[in-house]
């Protein structure tokens, strides 16, 4: 009695929800009834695709098994935003292919059998996504089958499953490749160039003109006698809805605290650093690495600096490195929002690269190490020994054993010694490659450098400081009681800065130059025009209040929201018309284009080897082009109104060859194609009315 008890306990929330959409079934009909659940369920979606939503805990899924194959292969922690938002957008991408590309594929007729999926792997057409794979090339870069054979092999008795994941992760990415290519494939073969069409084109390159011409530009400044009626604004609107598509956006305003360390609070980072100043001034050299792992907020750098290197960290710095003597120490400064102190211990006459060759020893070949530096030291050819003992058979360098030039930046860890290294004398190094034995070849002109230990320790605020900005910006929410009006009042009483942001993008991480803020955009994405937020903080040091000022839906732009843009566009229009008919009649007599510019006050310009293919050239105003084709030779034309300035021309010559070929034409028609294909992923996303809502989660 006791279970069933518990069993009635539990189940008795989940049997009064059932009794509840029972009764809700009665009042709703079917189809209200479907959409309610959706609408429920959709919360919980970081997207929609043809119709059907992406569930977050799915798609997480899918984060966390790309965000496993990163670390697989980059060694590395996903942590930071930047690779955050690369892994997050390889699985968007992946949902993509999924719903979309190959659906549409499918839908064309196209599949992908197992004898293919055979074939990518162990057949004459391996994939693109092996062949590029580093794991299987050899030593030369090329495609070593062996090495894929051996991975497979390794993938099934890896108990880790690791190399199974990725093994997973290959296989999918062929067979997408695969879909892809059979469909752009498709589209290719089935552009087809009419005979009329081609001999067009090739008409229309081969025939080049000749212009003299004068143009007066619209100018900028706007006209007060211009008028654009509202039925002229709806008249263009209503012709040219399709150039007003828009993604869903939001405008906004937003006003930033930043938390910054009060004139206290640098007094006691100053102070923590005088309190160690005698302490480290007695440090040598030697120790200077572990005192400064325990008192500085950065560690010791053993790099060697040239005059000129650290003006952009300081020009205070630079000076001081350059006009002091081993073991002096620079008084506490604040430089930017650091306390530090800086002490010189080492100074040097050293090149800023040298040229190296190595020979990589890994394995038993470790123990070879002395006998081939003394074989090296009684005249052995380098390059030899490296052709037989080393690792590295980089045939891509002049040499076996070639490293090539390093610099302190650009170097092996391990190799610092050999910028100190005398030439032609090999030395055994050791990396985390294995083994090396070194020999410096050629080095750069030594020029003085200085090796500094920096004692640096960061001002941040402190509770009571952090307080304060809190409460400035929660003054801020108070006044503004979630209302647009009152939020500017209350900017404007207290005279700060407000900041707008204008059609934001869902898929913003950064608003304004401030990382890490996609909390801020998410809370802009999920309120109405008008609301205002309470304080977000982002990064523990900044606090922002933001306001909802607009809502710009996905689709055509409404009539409300252009219509100044279309106002601008007319009044352009009516601009240049005017100007024509002023032009028109200041020129009623004048026979040629000197006679025209001479009566505009202006001059004449000439240009050559103007096409009809010109149209599609930044160059030149494609309504210019459009009537210079169209003109006699000899006539004087205008004015033509462009979208710049109104023109008058004379075509004054005009000649046809035949160096554009039907096999140009051809070739630029794959050209085309090929800029064009760029574009399928976004076609096939806008057919599948593809809604991209991760903002909410991420």
């Amino acid at each position: 009695m006791a279970v069933l008890e518990k069993i009635r306990v539990k189940m008795g929330v989940f049997v009064s929800l059932l009794i509840g959409l029972s009764l809700l079934a009665f009042i709703l009909d079917p189809d209200t009834l479907r959409s309610t659940l959706s609408m429920f369920s959709s919360k919980n979606d970081v997207g929609e695709m043809n119709g059907k939503g992406i569930n977050y805990q799915d798609y997480q899924k899918k984060v966390e098994f790309y965000s496993d194959v990163y670390q697989m292969t980059s060694g590395g922690a996903s942590s930071n935003s930047q690779t955050q938002k690369m892994i997050n957008n390889t699985a968007w991408q992946n949902e993509l292919a999924e719903r979309v590309m190959i659906p549409a594929a499918e839908k064309a007729g196209l599949s992908i059998g197992d004898e293919e999926k055979l074939d990518m792997i162990e057949g004459k057409n391996v994939s693109p996504v092996l062949t590029n794979e580093m794991f299987f090339k050899d030593e030369n870069g090329k495609f070593d089958r062996s090495k894929l054979a051996k991975f497979i092999q390794a993938a099934q008795q890896d108990n880790s499953g690791n190399l199974a994941k990725y093994w997973s992760f290959l296989e999918e990415n062929m067979v997408k490749n695969l879909y892809y290519e059979k469909y752009l494939s498709l589209l290719k073969n089935s552009e087809y160039m009419p005979p009329f069409e081609l001999a067009r084109t090739i008409q229309e390159n081969n025939t080049t003109y000749s212009v003299s011409f004068v143009m007066l530009p619209f100018g900028f400044a706007p006209d007060t006698t211009i008028k654009v009626s509202d039925s002229e604004i709806e008249k263009y609107y209503s012709e040219h809805k399709n150039a007003f598509r828009q993604p869903a956006s939001r405008d906004a305003e937003y006003v930033v605290f930043k938390v910054v360390p009060s004139d206290e609070d640098d007094a006691v980072t100053e102070k923590s650093v005088n309190k160690v100043f005698d302490k480290f001034s007695a440090t040598p050299a030697s120790d200077m690495k572990l005192f400064l792992a325990h008192n500085s907020d950065q560690p010791f750098n053993d790099y060697y600096y040239k005059k000129g290197e650290l003006k952009s960290t300081s020009k205070v710095l630079d000076d001081f490195a350059f006009s002091s003597r081993e073991g002096e120490i620079m008084p506490v400064t604040k430089i930017k929002n650091f306390y530090m102190t800086a002490k010189i211990t080492d100074i040097r006459e050293m090149p800023d690269s040298v040229f190296l060759k190595h020979i990589l020893l890994q394995g038993k070949d470790v123990s070879k190490a002395d006998s081939l530096v003394n074989v090296l030291k009684h005249g052995g050819n380098f390059t030899k020994l490296a052709e037989q003992y080393s690792a590295d058979k980089n045939t891509k360098v002049a040499e076996i054993g070639d490293l090539g030039w390093v610099t302190e930046n650009y170097n092996i860890p391990g190799f610092e010694s050999v910028f100190t290294a005398s030439k032609n004398s090999p030395m055994i190094l050791k990396s985390r490659y294995g083994t090396h034995i070194v020999e410096v070849v050629k080095a750069t002109k030594p020029l003085k450098k200085v090796q500094m230990a920096l004692l640096v320790r960061e001002s941040i605020p402190s509770k009571q400081t952090y307080s304060e900005y809190y409460s400035r910006a929660n003054s801020l929410v108070v006044a503004s009681n979630g209302k647009l009006a009152d939020f500017r009042n209350a900017v404007r009483k207290e005279k700060l800065d407000i900041m707008p942001v204008v059609r934001l993008l869902p898929s913003s991480r950064e608003i304004k130059g401030y990382e890490n803020s996609s909390e801020v955009a998410r809370w802009i994405f999920e309120h109405k025009p008008g609301s205002v937020s309470p304080i977000i903080t982002i990064d523990n040091k900044y606090f922002f209040v933001t306001a909802v000022t607009g809502i710009h839906k996905e689709g055509v732009a409404s009539l409300n929201e252009i219509k100044r843009q279309i106002s601008n566009i007319v009044s352009m229009q009516k601009k240049g018309e005017k100007l024509a008919e002023r032009c028109k009649d200041s020129v009623k007599n004048a026979t040629t284009i000197e006679a025209v510019a001479e009566k505009l006050g202006t001059t004449v310009n000439k240009q050559s080897d103007i096409t009809f293919a010109s149209l599609n050239s930044r160059q030149f105003d494609p309504k210019f082009v459009g009537a210079v084709a169209a003109a006699s030779q000899n006539k004087l034309e205008g004015p033509v109104v462009g979208q710049v300035g109104v023109y008058f021309f004379t075509v004054t010559g005009k000649e046809t060859g035949a160096f554009y070929t039907e096999k140009d034409a051809k070739q630029q028609q794959a050209r085309d194609f090929a800029n064009m294909s760029r574009y399928v992923t976004a076609v096939l996303a806008e057919e599948a009315q593809v809604k991209d809502m991760r903002y909410r989660f991420y």
